[in-house]
């Protein structure tokens, strides 16, 4: 069972969406890992090649953007103020306040946005995330744990990053140990050693999951 300083938080609305939905819920991936083991370089990846038939949940945080990202592309980056609000309001499937004191969460309406599309929801969320959207949706989702080949890789990706104090990265680097003995939890572990390869088995994983053919191959 994961143990973390702030409990599991799910909005009270769910399991009325769910059931309100029902059979016309199209599927949802899951990509889950601890911080820089690769998972978002290969739901990108994904993104690219099947993107007529997935579409990717932006994830809400209250965390600072770094120079790389875009918001409403690759995180919606809103105030504190801002996200406790819409939690008050049920606004979020999941949420979570993470190490850092920073929130994240995965909003209703991204989803509905999706399916509305006739689109998989494909995710890019933290171990504590994907559990309880597995925990939520059973079957209907397939979650992936991208897993890097050792701790060591993770320091070393993070370090590249260059955007971290060295305590924040400390603080991660701890944060993935504890992470990476919960691969277990999920339905899919994809050991990202070697890009090249790993890119390719997302592709296989999610073709197969949604029945379409893998014109990659």
């Amino acid at each position: 069972m994961l143990q973390y300083s702030a409990p599991t938080r799910i909005s009270t609305d769910t399991q009325s969406m769910v059931t309100n939905m029902s059979e016309s819920l199209t599927k949802l991936i899951v990509f889950t890992a601890p911080s820089g083991a690769g998972k978002t370089t290969l739901v990108k990846h994904v993104l690219s090649q099947l993107s007529n038939k997935v579409a990717f949940s932006v994830s809400a945080t209250t965390r600072q953007q770094r120079s790389n990202e875009v918001n409403g592309i690759d995180y919606l980056f809103i105030s504190r103020e801002e996200f406790i609000s819409r939690k008050e309001n049920n606004e979020f499937l999941e949420w979570q306040e993470v190490y850092d004191g920073n929130f994240y969460g995965t909003l209703h309406s991204e989803i509905a946005r999706i399916w509305k599309e006739g689109k998989a929801v494909i995710f890019d969320v933290d171990v504590e995330g994907a559990v309880n959207i597995k925990r939520i949706y059973g079957e209907r989702a397939l979650t992936v744990f991208v897993k890097p080949p050792s701790l060591e890789t993770i320091r070393k990706r993070l370090m590249q990053r260059n955007s971290e104090t060295n305590e924040m990265l400390e603080k991660r680097v701890a944060k993935a140990a504890l992470e990476l003995q919960y691969e277990g939890l999920f339905d899919i572990v994809l050991i990202n050693d070697e890009i090249v390869e790993a890119k390719k088995n997302a592709i296989e994983i999610v073709c197969s999951f949604l029945g379409i053919e893998n014109n990659n191959l």
